[in-house]
């Protein structure tokens, strides 16, 4: 990949676990579970289900294009970031939209919906008139 990606350090390469990102691309599925935390690697080494096998060869075939620009939409919230997925842009579900979420070097370990949230902050306004039982009594005007 031709973009420099950095860690919070000024002029430091971008290292997960003492591996650099290229070196982490050329590593193969099984060898990137190792280094993985607990959860991910078990999910891995039980075996991807049909859908993230899917997803994931979808992702290999964009990486050989080129043409990141247009996203892999996905409902699988659950699928581990892989190294493979770093540079590209995903639109995953959170129940209501497609959100986009672009890879950076940094997510690698964490899943997919961590990083497009499902709940929004509510802010309440004013209550209105008959919403309590003491609002009947504030004059109009």
């Amino acid at each position: 990949m031709s973009q420099e990606y950095r860690t919070g350090r000024e002029g430091e390469e971008f290292t997960y676990r003492g591996h650099t990102l290229e070196e982490l691309q050329d590593l193969e599925l099984d060898e990137v579970a190792e280094l993985l935390p607990a959860r991910k690697r078990r999910s891995i080494k039980r075996g991807l289900s049909v859908e993230k096998q899917k997803l994931l060869e979808e992702a290999r075939e964009k990486d050989e294009q080129e043409t990141a620009n247009a996203p892999i939409r996905t409902h699988l919230r659950d699928m581990p970031v892989l190294p493979e997925f770093v540079g590209l842009t995903f639109e995953v579900y959170n129940g209501q939209s497609f959100e986009r979420v672009r890879v950076e070097p940094e997510m690698i370990g964490h899943y997919l919906g961590e990083f497009q949230l499902t709940r929004t902050s509510v802010e309440h306004g004013q209550a209105g008139i008959g919403a309590t039982r003491s609002s009947k009594f504030v004059p109009l005007k």
